[in-house]
């Protein structure tokens, strides 16, 4: 059974960093990419950043150099760094594998 869960969201003054991870299980971790996605209220869903399984990286074009995504396949985690957090990045944080998604981080950046 393929289970995805986030954790790390919170509520972070502007400038401020988080790490998120998306703990996996139930599937070949190392061998298959991982996506973080991001849904602000009122938003649709957006793709944030892309991990393949050996370690080449993509980003939405707003997230680069602030945002850094990496994996551990020892741990089947897959994370998000992100520094200097906007008030516009508040929402929630899933990640996701084919079609299997995670419940969600919410990640509030407000002063």
């Amino acid at each position: 059974q393929v289970q995805l869960v986030e954790s790390g969201g919170g509520l972070v003054q502007p400038g401020g960093s988080l790490r998120l991870s998306c703990a996996t299980s139930g599937f070949i971790f190392s061998i298959y990419t991982m996506h973080w996605y991001r849904q602000a209220p009122g938003k649709q869903r957006e793709l944030v950043a892309t991990i393949t399984g050996v370690g080449n990286t993509n980003y939405l074009d707003a997230m680069k150099g602030r945002f850094t995504i990496s994996r551990d396949n020892a741990k089947n985690t897959v994370y998000l760094q992100m520094n200097s957090l906007k008030p516009e990045d508040t929402a929630v944080y899933y990640c996701r594998f084919g079609s299997y998604w995670g419940k969600g981080t919410l990640v509030t950046v407000s002063s």
